[in-house]
């Protein structure tokens, strides 16, 4: 079985402009899990930030972010919507403990790129 650290960078080394189309277009679910999954809930407001940074960087109007932090958030969504992944998230109670645990280690790892885009959006607006 494969550990989180070969599934975020197969994911991550994988990632193209296709599959960040496909996030945004399945926004709305990934909304819904970071929206209602216990473990997922406490990352809701992250998830939003990336969305927008997502929709952001494809549109042109912020560029400022390198291509490895795009891929590092987009293999993490691509994680999250996998169903069966490396615990599958039918599973009652431990369904999503490792998504919980890629969005971490996302958001640890993409820190200070997303608190430089905060600073841009609040300046943008």
């Amino acid at each position: 079985m494969k550990d989180f650290n070969e599934e975020f960078q197969n994911g991550q080394n994988d990632f193209s402009q296709n599959d960040l189309k496909r996030i945004l277009e399945k926004s709305e679910e990934l909304n819904s899990k970071f929206k209602e999954e216990g473990k997922l809930r406490k990352f809701y407001k992250k998830f939003k930030l990336f969305i927008s940074m997502l929709k952001d960087y494809i549109s042109g109007s912020y560029t400022e972010v390198p291509w490895y932090v795009i891929t590092v958030i987009g293999s993490t969504f691509l994680y999250v919507i996998n169903p069966i992944d490396l615990i599958p998230d039918f599973l009652p109670f431990i369904g999503y403990v490792d998504d919980a645990a890629i969005m971490a280690i996302c958001v640890s790892f993409v820190n200070e790129e997303i608190q430089a885009y905060e600073k841009w959006k609040i300046r943008a607006n």
